[in-house]
């Protein structure tokens, strides 16, 4: 990589977010940022910093990431997250990830996953009826599931 483009990444890092908001409206053609995320901001100006110097993904390789979104992921694939959940129980939770989804999260140094069943929760080999179950079996103390998991 140029030392060029780097440093210009680099000097960015510590930027605040008023200049990073900014310098992203200037890159990205006057577009308003959606996010207040200094590392995210960062992370796009800098991408967008090498898109312009040395070009982006070529089209043969956006079409092949479009396709197997198309094909393999529910998360991001409105298309298929919609049919997955009316396949499903029709009154669940929209806030809820789709069947067979794995939930990570660190607490307290542990990294907590537990997958999202057709109806309930597997944490540890068990099953819970809700999210707020596995937040307590967890921590000891009632939580919301929705609030502990960020959900």
């Amino acid at each position: 990589m140029d030392n060029a483009i780097l440093e210009k990444m680099l000097a960015l890092k510590d930027a605040s977010l008023e200049e990073l908001h900014a310098k992203y409206a200037e890159l990205f053609d006057g577009k308003k940022a959606a996010s207040n995320n200094k590392t995210y901001l960062w992370q796009r100006i800098a991408y967008r910093i090498q898109e312009i110097e040395y070009g982006g993904l070529p089209a043969e390789a956006l079409n092949k990431l479009k396709e197997l979104t198309q094909e393999y992921d529910p998360i991001n694939n409105q298309a298929l997250r919609s049919y997955a959940v009316e396949r499903h129980h029709a009154s669940r939770d929209r806030r809820l990830p789709i069947p067979g989804t794995v939930i990570n999260k660190k607490y307290k140094g542990t990294e907590i996953r537990v997958k999202t069943l057709e109806h309930g929760f597997e944490y540890n080999g068990r099953v819970y009826k809700t999210l707020s179950a596995v937040a307590k079996a967890i921590t000891g103390d009632h939580w919301n599931g929705y609030s502990f998991f960020n959900l």
